[in-house]
């Protein structure tokens, strides 16, 4: 039961900017021993940081569109994987703020169809990253034993290391244009209160950082991720399955790879924070700063390294979870909220901090309410229906604990207070019978159904997708990309 909501904010301007795999531990305020963001951590310092924060979906597209809605995957029927990109068929928060006469502009990636016809609902789209042909990752809709392997994921550890990439250009283009677009929006008349939605791409790979952030992380810094070593990996048939199609680790042949792909990311990260602190810069010296609050996060995190695994798609933290931090007026400064919450908050969020009278999904709870204590009996919900993933995952996140359901495979069970690293299962346990059973009955109830259920209707709306690409022959003759090119860069296909 949710306590009664705290008043209502002033209606004010919101900033929200969106990285891109930020894994939420990966930053100076969270406690982080040797990353470098200073500013990320001053607006961590201004306002509350939320240690309980997930990605409805722990890979881009599908995580972009529940972002939008405000809805889990399961509650929309659709936008699973990045092969089913959001076309803006299921009201946003971008449709409410501009119906009700707000100015709601975004910059940057967006991943979503992109195609001719389609209204995301924002007034502009300056700079927009769609998915690939209106298509996505085909390759995802492939998910039993003969999903081949995926060839890009050797790109990984090979383009690690010092310089520039198409996504680093991209990423100082968008805080170009967004601070561009404060500039010349601090000219305007006030009018009602605008949202600012930019999204950058990094630290997401390839894993080329430039030069003054690559060199902040030598090996002697960076050390060796956890539980890296192959006796300490753990072996759940899930990230078996992941493994075999997603080969990362595959290519990375001995230690200094490893510290060359944690010095590429954990300087991406430095990187992203840089362009963070040039657009906030620019909020402050338009004179804006005073009326409007900042929202950052990202739309999932990244392994680096843990247990084995790079990029995201599993629901340990690093991949699952996202770093949050709200800041601005009437916003506690200094606090650290431990209530669960998710990027689906978002759009609720947006709607309250403008004054947008229209109710978000029932699910959805304005973080503002939350940072002030409102709604502390929440969960945070996660799924993953997509490519390396025979069958799907659900996360649950109830208070210390932290469930984990597959559709058939043996389930995972954290304590987070006691066991932040999650070196300790205790769904092995069968002393923990009773917490298992309550915590089937919890997610049975968001999900509104069961689990199996969801992931068969899952797949064959995928197998629907498949057939109308021509089928399997057709998907595999187009290729691999390791990652989606920019605006007005050809696709490396592999």
């Amino acid at each position: 039961m949710l306590n009664e909501p705290a008043a209502p904010f002033t209606p004010q301007n919101l900033l929200i900017i969106l990285s891109d795999e930020h894994a939420p531990r990966a930053l100076g305020c969270a406690g982080h021993p040797f990353v470098h963001t200073p500013n990320l951590d001053r607006l961590a310092a201004t306002g509350t940081r939320f240690a309980a924060a997930y990605t409805p979906s722990p890979i881009c597209v599908p995580a972009r569109a529940a972002l939008a809605t405000g809805q889990a995957l399961h509650e929309m029927g659709r936008y699973a994987d990045n092969a089913d990109p959001y076309d803006g068929g299921i009201r946003s928060w971008h449709h409410a703020l501009r119906d009700a006469g707000h100015e709601v502009v975004s910059i940057g990636k967006l991943h979503f169809r992109g195609q001719p016809g389609d209204d995301h609902g924002f007034s502009e789209e300056k700079l927009a990253m769609h998915v690939v042909d209106g298509k996505g990752d085909l390759l995802a809709l492939i998910r039993d034993e003969t999903a081949p392997a995926r060839k890009g994921a050797a790109k990984m550890s090979a383009a690690a290391g010092p310089g520039e990439s198409d996504y680093t250009r991209y990423d100082r283009d968008i805080a170009a244009a967004a601070q561009i677009w404060l500039r010349e929006r601090a000219k305007a008349a006030p009018g009602k209160p605008w949202v600012l939605f930019v999204s950058l791409v990094t630290p997401h790979f390839p894993l080329t950082a430039p030069p003054e952030h690559f060199y902040r992380y030598p090996p002697e810094v960076v050390g060796m991720p956890k539980l890296y070593a192959r006796d300490q990996r753990p072996t759940h048939p899930f990230l078996q399955d992941y493994a075999s199609t997603i080969p990362y680790d595959a290519s990375v042949r001995d230690q200094a790879t490893v510290q060359r792909m944690m010095a590429g990311y954990y300087g991406l990260v430095s990187f992203m924070d840089e362009q963070v602190g040039k657009i906030l810069g620019a909020l402050e010296g338009a004179g804006l700063g005073a009326s409007t609050r900042v929202l950052y996060t990202s739309d999932h995190g990244d392994n680096v390294g843990a247990r084995g695994l790079w990029g995201k798609s599993v629901m340990y933290e690093e991949a699952v979870g996202v770093p949050m931090i709200l800041a601005g007026d009437g916003v506690p400064a200094g606090r650290i909220s431990a209530i669960p919450v998710c990027l689906t908050d978002i759009g609720a969020t947006a709607l309250e901090a403008v004054g947008c009278a229209e109710a978000p999904p029932p699910h959805a709870t304005s973080l503002f309410q939350i940072a002030l204590g409102a709604a502390p009996d929440r969960v945070a919900l996660s799924a993953y229906h997509a490519s390396g993933s025979r069958e799907a995952a659900f996360m649950l996140r109830d208070g210390p604990y932290k469930y984990v359901r597959y559709a058939s495979y043996p389930p995972q069970l954290f304590d987070l207070a006691a066991d932040p690293e999650e070196l300790v299962d205790l769904a092995t346990d069968p002393a923990n019978a009773l917490l298992i059973a309550r915590m089937e009955i919890s997610l049975r109830q968001r999900l509104g159904g069961d689990p199996a259920d969801i992931d068969a209707a899952v797949k064959a709306r995928q197998a629907a997708i498949l057939a109308a690409n021509g089928g399997r022959e057709a998907v595999l003759a187009r290729g691999d990309l390791p990652y989606s090119p920019p605006p007005g860069v050809t696709p490396a296909w592999s």
